[in-house]
């Protein structure tokens, strides 16, 4: 058989569904072969669309998603959301086709180093060199991809490789038991908290893979411990329980640092210090630290645990939840006050009828409609931090953040994958102006496969974190200011609906109707930004109140 035969018997081997990318003249016995299989090639209109789509793919399966570039610039194409994946811990394998290898020791169209190229961004990358070793090569960049923690691999795939004739079997995949946590560990860890007077768990990351959400539920219902949770942590505790006190992460000192100032013991359950660095959290250095995560914790000044348990996190979160029965139930009236206010102050950006829009009000209106599995997926910008601060998912994993690279454009993307994943469950991408026309292209290739999701841009001709943040430090914003099309025009010309609401009452409506509807659409949501440096002011006065 050829070489790209094998290639693709490997990838249905690891369960492949989709592949997302751009076709190219060096893939194209590639292409044809997987045209025989089990596979769908989905052509996207930029390859940076294609990663997203594999980055949000393994973001919600947990098993690898997988994009597909030409050499030279369709392979650099790539790179952001490969890094993205990389850093956010996503599953991805990334598949690069490469010039013939008699040509790569000189210098030829289009080619680059590529396995120099993304040794930065990823977990493991390697060439095809021979035929023979294809099976070993799939199967090792999956394995890799997907082991604790996950995230990126590449694979460079030569077109004479390829074509040529060669032999070989697939390499079965088989399922690799993680270890349990150490029982002296474990013990350290309950007589720590049992000395605790105000414990706190930060959920990462980590929290959510894994079904590790129901065993740390589990602990912090029995066990009264208060858990606030990082950007790309949230819903691992829904904060419909007492014990939530929303997120952490923000670029300012917002009501949870309260509770984080005054803990004594933090339990960092899959934290991620790629996405929330401890020097915002344990700043003097006098936190008492308990690690619990599939990995080992990271040198860092501020970030060096008196307990380290690696293994597992749900079985280690079980074995905790087992020691600490009858040993340690704590007060929640140390807490509690905390996530009172924060309900309160949430409630506050209520919008009212012939109000401007602002995006908490939206995102109030927005909490009011969505249940049970819904997902939300946000993109990069102001949005993020009032998403993270004022949005809560409404299932483990139900509010998507890009926050390890943060990169703008993975909104639109991201929902493509997040349809073909769950036909039937109802999808918002939350995105700015920005974002938006980053990738917007990708509207064409969620109309053509044929998946529904609602888009809403957050409209306000600004690069508008940005501006909140030199607003904070310097008073005034620069280089930040943009125009826009008229984006309901332009979403209109792809054959897709779209809105424009002028008022409260008909952006309810017209969002309960995309929902329930499940129909590919995009609202234009002009915004007022007052609220985002009112927010500062009012969390200055109150901690000048305070303290």
């Amino acid at each position: 058989m050829k070489g790209s035969d094998l290639f693709v018997k490997c990838l249905e081997n690891e369960g492949v569904q989709y592949i997302f990318g751009l076709p190219g003249e060096e893939m194209e016995d590639l292409l044809f072969s997987l045209e025989e299989s089990s596979i769908k090639f989905i052509p996207t209109r930029h390859e940076q669309g294609a990663a997203f789509m594999a980055d949000m793919w393994g973001r919600l399966s947990g098993r690898a998603g997988v994009c597909l570039s030409t050499l030279g610039p369709g392979a650099t194409n790539l790179v952001t959301g490969v890094a993205d994946a990389n850093l956010d811990k996503s599953p991805l394998v990334a598949i690069s086709a490469q010039a013939s290898i008699r040509k790569l020791h000189k210098e030829s169209h289009q080619y680059l180093d590529l396995v120099e190229l993304f040794r930065p961004i990823t977990k493991w990358n390697g060439t095809v060199a021979d035929g023979k070793l294809i099976p070993e090569v799939v199967r090792k960049a999956f394995k890799v991809a997907e082991s604790e923690k996950p995230g990126a691999t590449h694979i460079e795939f030569s077109e004479d490789v390829a074509g040529a004739q060669t032999e070989g079997e697939v390499i079965l995949s088989k399922r690799v038991r993680r270890p349990d946590p150490d029982e002296m560990a474990l013990d350290e860890a309950v007589a720590l908290l049992k000395q605790a007077r105000y414990p706190l768990i930060i959920a990462g990351n980590g929290a959510i893979r894994k079904l590790a959400s129901e065993q740390l539920t589990e602990l912090v219902k029995k066990h009264n411990i208060p858990v606030a949770h990082t950007f790309m942590g949230q819903g691992a505790v829904l904060d419909s329980q007492p014990q939530s006190l929303f997120s952490i992460g923000f670029g300012f000192k917002d009501f949870v640092m309260d509770a984080v100032e005054r803990a004594d013991v933090i339990m960092a359950v899959g934290y991620d210090i790629a996405e929330y660095a401890p020097d915002a959290w344990n700043p003097k250095k006098d936190k008492k630290i308990i690690h619990i995560d599939f990995t080992t914790a990271e040198v860092y000044t501020h970030y060096q645990p008196n307990v380290e348990i690696v293994a597992d996190i749900p079985a280690t979160l079980k074995a905790l939840n087992q020691k600490l029965e009858g040993k340690a139930v704590f007060d929640k009236e140390w807490y509690a006050p905390v996530r009172e206010r924060i309900i309160k102050d949430r409630a506050t950006y209520t919008l009212k009828e012939g109000e401007p829009f602002t995006i908490p009000g939206v995102l109030n209106i927005l909490q009011s409609i969505m249940q049970g599995d819904d997902l939300l997926i946000s993109d990069v910008g102001s949005h993020k931090v009032w998403i993270a601060r004022n949005f809560s998912a409404c299932c483990p994993n139900g509010c998507i953040i890009s926050n390890g690279l943060a990169s703008m454009g993975i909104a639109l993307p991201g929902a493509v994958a997040a349809g073909l994943h769950s036909p039937g469950r109802r999808i918002i991408a939350a995105t700015g102006d920005g974002g938006f026309l980053m990738n917007s292209q990708e509207l064409e290739t969620a109309k053509r496969v044929g998946v529904g999701f609602t888009v809403l841009i957050f409209n306000d001709n600004d690069y508008g974190l940005i501006s909140w943040k030199q607003q904070m430090s310097h008073g005034r914003s620069t280089g930040t200011k943009i125009s826009n099309p008229d984006f309901k025009a332009y979403v209109e010309s792809f054959g897709i609906k779209s809105y424009r609401p002028s008022g409260l009452q008909e952006l309810t409506a017209q969002l309960k109707q995309s929902l329930e509807s499940k129909e590919l659409c995009v609202f234009d949501i002009p915004i007022d930004v007052s609220v985002n440096q009112e927010l500062i002011q009012k969390l200055e006065g109150d901690h000048d109140a305070n303290h």
